[in-house]
């Protein structure tokens, strides 16, 4: 089953510094983290805050190339977590077909947000989630497990929707 989630803003991981993507459901009971590169993450909070750029980043190229092929984008899909990396893909619809083409989520979430495509997480990665190891380390584990739980809409500054 599918849970449809929204981006409810960037963090910053209090042990290694590194962008993290907060997903929630729309009843807000579950939230997915998922952690991603400064690049990505850029790219996510430009879309998130509406600058618009002198030139097309990436992602915006990727919009005006499926627009201008008359394809659209009819979701993302995190489908898949595997050695604590997530797997997505991006469903498009071309006259009628739907075609997946396997992404890493945060190209797949910052497209998403450019075209208004709804964001979608398995029920078994949610689940699969809340066992991902954050450290080896307990200390750090249980660091990040405090943080987590205290995690409130208002932490994620402006970038909160």
């Amino acid at each position: 089953m599918l849970i449809q989630m929204t981006v409810r803003g960037i963090a910053l991981d209090p042990i290694t510094n590194m962008p993290i993507i907060i997903l929630k459901d729309v009843d807000e009971r579950k939230a997915l983290p998922i952690w991603v590169g400064i690049f990505e993450a850029n790219a996510i909070a430009l879309e998130l805050e509406k600058v618009t750029t002198p030139r097309p980043m990436t992602h915006d190229l990727l919009k005006s190339v499926l627009d201008g092929l008359g394809v659209s984008v009819r979701q993302v899909v995190v489908n898949d977590l595997k050695d604590n990396t997530f797997f997505a893909v991006i469903e498009l619809n071309h006259n009628g077909s739907v075609i997946n083409i396997d992404s890493r989520p945060s190209d797949a979430i910052a497209l998403a947000l450019r075209v208004n495509a709804p964001i979608f997480v398995t029920e078994k990665v949610v689940s699969q989630a809340k066992s991902v190891e954050i450290s080896e380390e307990k200390e750090e584990t249980d660091k990040w497990k405090e943080w987590l739980e205290r995690l409130k809409p208002e932490d994620f500054g402006k970038y909160k929707m």
